[in-house]
C-alpha cells in the first residue's frame, strides 16, 4: 500500500531534490528550487545533471504525488523551502510576506468582496507569489489574477508556485512602475517595496515624485496601484509604520485624499518584527467612484499577536462588526 504524502515528507523530498541540484550545478538554493518545481509540474528537467545527481533527484520526486496535497499544503511547503533559500541569499529585495499576514489579508479580501462571485486582482509586487496564492486559496470565487515582479528569480518562484497550486495567474517580468498590460482590476494587494526608486526619469511621470532628490518607491507604487484599480475598487497594502512620518508624507496624504477613501489601518503586532523601525501595518483604501462614500468611521486597530487565539478571535469579531456596519 502506497503511503499518502504528508506535508513533512513533501518538504523533505522537495529539499532533497533542491540540494542535489544546488550541489551538482553550483546554483543557489532558490535557483535549484525553481528547477525542482518545474520538474514537478512539467515532468522534465531542463538543467543538465551528472548521472548520480539525476538518479537522486528522480528518486526524491518519484515519491511526490501532488494530488495527495491541498493547494494550501503545497503553498506552505513551498514557502518553507523559499524561506530556507532566502536565508542564504544576499539580495535585500528577496523577501516574502509572512504566512500569518498573508492569511489575514486573504480574510480581508473575502470581507471586501462580499457577495461578489467573481473579481480581478493584481499584485504589483508579487515576489515569490506567497501573498497572492494565499488569497486565491482562501476564496471560492472566480478570480482572474495578475502579478508583476522585476526580479527574475522571484518571478520564476511565483511561476512555479502558481503552477504547483494550479492557479492560472498571469505574471509580468518588468518594473512595476512602467506601463502594465492589464486592464483595471477590482482589487490590488501588495506588500510594498520600501526605499528609493532609482529611475528618476520614470519617476517624473508620477504626481508623487519627490520635489527634490529621489522618490520613494512605496509612494509611487500606491499611485500606480490606483491607476490600475477600477472606480470603487479596493486596495490593500502592507506599509511601513513610518510612511506618514516621512518628508514626503504630506504630499502622499493629499494625493490619497484626492483619489481614495481611507477604510482601515491595522497595525501588525510589533512582536512580528525584530526592530520597531521595520514594523508594518495593513492599509486599506477604496478608490473614489460614483455613489461611493468613505465609511463614517475608519477601522483603526492594533492587531494582537497571531498566536494569541482568544485575543485574535475577539479582534476578528470586532472587524466583522465593522464590515457589517460600513461595507455590507
Amino acid at each position: 500500500m502506497v503511503q499518502k504524502l504528508d506535508f513533512e515528507t513533501f518538504f523533505t523530498k522537495l529539499d532533497e531534490s533542491t540540494e542535489t541540484i544546488q550541489s551538482d550545478c553550483n546554483l543557489t538554493y532558490l535557483e535549484s528550487l525553481i528547477h525542482t518545481g518545474k520538474l514537478l509540474f512539467l515532468g522534465d528537467l531542463n538543467q543538465p545533471l551528472s548521472e548520480i545527481a539525476h538518479k537522486k533527484v528522480k528518486k526524491a520526486i518519484s515519491d511526490i504525488h501532488l494530488d495527495d496535497l491541498s493547494k494550501e499544503e503545497i503553498r506552505k511547503t513551498f514557502q518553507l523551502a523559499i524561506l530556507k533559500g532566502m536565508k542564504e541569499a544576499t539580495q535585500p529585495n528577496h523577501a516574502m510576506t509572512p504566512d500569518a499576514v498573508a492569511m489575514f489579508m486573504a480574510y480581508l479580501v473575502n470581507k471586501l468582496t462580499g457577495k461578489t462571485d467573481r473579481f480581478r486582482i493584481l499584485d504589483p509586487a508579487v515576489g515569490p507569489g506567497n501573498l497572492l496564492t494565499a488569497i486565491l486559496n482562501h476564496s471560492n470565487k472566480q478570480i482572474e489574477s495578475f502579478g508583476v515582479e522585476p526580479d527574475e528569480t522571484l518571478l520564476q518562484l511565483a511561476y512555479v508556485n502558481a503552477n504547483l497550486q494550479q492557479h492560472k495567474t498571469e505574471l509580468f517580468h518588468q518594473d512595476s512602475l512602467t506601463d502594465i498590460l492589464v486592464d483595471p482590476v477590482d482589487i490590488v494587494v501588495a506588500d510594498l517595496p520600501i526605499g528609493y526608486y532609482p529611475n528618476q526619469e520614470n519617476a517624473s511621470r508620477y504626481r508623487l515624485k519627490a520635489e527634490e532628490g529621489m522618490s520613494y518607491t512605496h509612494h509611487l507604487m500606491i499611485e500606480q496601484s490606483l491607476n490600475y484599480t477600477k472606480e470603487s475598487g479596493f486596495l490593500l497594502f502592507l506599509i511601513p509604520n513610518f510612511m506618514f512620518e516621512s518628508t514626503q508624507a504630506k504630499q502622499l496624504h493629499h494625493y490619497i485624499k484626492e483619489h481614495a477613501h481611507i477604510y482601515s489601518l491595522l497595525q501588525l503586532p510589533k512582536s512580528m518584527f525584530k526592530e520597531e523601525k521595520h514594523a508594518k501595518s495593513i492599509f486599506i483604501l477604496r478608490k473614489k467612484g460614483a455613489g461611493v462614500k468613505g465609511p463614517n468611521q475608519a477601522l483603526l486597530a492594533e492587531l494582537p499577536s497571531f498566536s494569541n487565539k482568544h485575543a485574535l478571535s475577539e479582534m476578528v469579531t470586532s472587524i466583522n462588526n465593522w464590515f457589517d456596519a460600513y461595507i455590507n
